[in-house]
Order: C-alpha cells, then structure tokens, then sequence
C-alpha cells in the first residue's frame, strides 16, 4: 500500500503535488479543520441518507432555542444601546453643526457595525457555549460514537442543523435588534426628554428620525443585513461544534471547551467583521472627505 501511494505521488505534476501539501497542511491545522467542518455538514444536507422530517424538525429546534429564547435579553441590550446612540449622535452632531449626517451615524452605528456585533456576541455567549455543552456531554458519553454505530451520520444529525438553525436565528436576531435599537430606543430617548424636561436639549421627532435612516441607507447595507449575519452564524456554530467534538473523554475538559468556544467565536467575529467593513472603506473615506 506504501509503494501504491508513493508510486500515485511521483506521477503528480508540480502544481499538484503543491495543492496536495497545501490541503494536507491546512487540514492539520485548527481554521482548516474548521472549514473542512464546515463544507460537511453543508454537504450532508444532499446526503442520500438524510430524512427531511427529521432534518427539518431539527432545525426548527435549534432556530427556536437559538433565537427566540434570547430575543428578551436582547430586546433589552438592543433598547439600551439604541437609546445611548441616539442621544449621543444628535446631542454631539448638533452641537458641532453636522445635523445633516445623524442618518448616516446611526445606520453606521446600529445596522453596520455594533448591531451585528452585539447580536453575534449574544448569541455566541449563550447558544453557542449550550452547543457545544450538549455535544460535548454526547462525546464524552460516547453518545456520538453510538450514533455512528447505528449508522447515523453525526455531522448531519448534530452539527448541520446547528449550523442551518444558528445562521437563520442569527439573521431574523439581527434584523430584531435593529428595529428595536432604532424604534425603542426613540421611544425611551422621547421620554427621557418629556421626564428631564428637555435637559438634554434634544429636538427629535420620529419623522425626522426615520427620515434621515432611510436617505442614509443604503443597497449595500440592505445585501450586508443578509450576509454578515449569516456569516457570523456560520463561524458561531461551526467554532462551537468543532470545539465539542475534540473534546477528550474528560468530563472536566467541558467547561474549558465552552470557554474557548466563546473567545475564540468573539475573536472569529471580529476579524470577519473587520475583513467585510473592507466593503465599506472607500464610501468612508468619500464620507470622511465631504465632511472635512
């Protein structure tokens, strides 16, 4: 078998043998091992062996527990940092005479950047630990080894539908925690206003809120709305299983498996943020450049 594979090694080309050691180095290390964790489970959903009942059922499931359990924690979150943003960037634009550009602050703020953020954080510090508690506690279990031995593929029936699941709660989370950052947050700034007795010399009104975020808006953040967090759910999910499943038959290895589960995802966030923001950098510098 060795001289098999070392004969089938000398007839590959030079670009071949490259792309070969490229791949075996990738998947030797943890983001390509990631990735490769990735591409299965999405590969396993045109598997000849799945069961759509089933499949579909569990992906409810998981959207449920992802996004709906949290949405009162974040309605909260996305309230208060709503009603700080709003009061910040009128209050601050006013005063230095750009109330021109409020629209554009806010939707840079809430629905490019910190909305997404803060959502993905949530989500990953809540849904994404209890992912990989579960899968770990199967693991150490043997629990996962059993299903493949019943001939249940477990990247399909535990990883796929977290993923599927996290990324569709992750979208409709994000859209929540923009709507209410934006309209609870007016709510609660226009009655600190009305109990402050106009302290904070705040004109606001929802027509002149709504006004400025819609001419803000633009195309770009309608398809940014869609992607970011469908890629942050994807990273979320796929971090949180990955760290499950080489988890060793330790049960004191669990707790240290959803901790780097959380920091790591906070870490993948950021840096897919900032790759995607990159999208963004020249209408920033046309921006930057009108106001100077």
């Amino acid at each position: 078998m060795y001289k098999k594979a070392s004969r089938n090694w000398q007839r590959l080309t030079l670009p071949a043998r490259m792309f070969h050691s490229l791949g075996l180095f990738l998947l030797r290390r943890p983001m390509g091992q990631l990735c490769a964790l990735f591409f299965k489970a999405i590969a396993s959903l045109f598997s000849s062996s799945r069961n759509f009942k089933t499949d579909t059922r569990n992906i409810i499931m998981q959207t449920f527990f992802t996004g709906v359990e949290i949405f009162p924690i974040l309605f909260v979150v996305a309230t208060l940092f709503g009603t700080i943003v709003i009061i910040e960037v009128i209050s601050m634009m006013g005063k230095m005479g750009f109330s021109d550009v409020v629209g554009s602050l806010i939707v840079v703020v809430i629905i490019r950047e910190l909305g997404p953020i803060l959502t993905a954080f949530l989500i990953a510090g809540r849904s994404g630990s209890s992912l990989t508690t579960y899968i770990g506690s199967m693991v150490i279990n043997s629990e996962v080894d059993a299903l493949a031995t019943m001939g249940v593929d477990p990247i399909r029936f535990l990883v796929m539908p977290g993923l599927i699941g996290g990324c569709i709660a992750l979208f409709i989370m994000n859209i929540f925690f923009s709507v209410s950052a934006i309209c609870a947050g007016f709510l609660v700034t226009k009655g600190a206003i009305l109990l402050s007795g106009n302290m904070l010399n705040i004109q606001l009104t929802w027509s002149y809120l709504s006004h400025e975020i819609l001419d803000a808006i633009s195309m770009t953040d309608f398809v940014f709305i869609i992607v970011k967090p469908l890629v942050f759910g994807a990273i979320i999910t796929t971090n949180a299983c990955y760290q499950a499943l080489n988890i060793t038959r330790d049960v004191r290895q669990v707790p240290k498996a959803v901790s780097r589960s959380v920091i790591k995802s906070f870490l993948y966030v950021v840096l897919a943020d900032v790759f995607l923001s990159l999208f963004y950098f020249v209408e920033y510098m046309n921006n930057l450049s009108t106001i100077i």
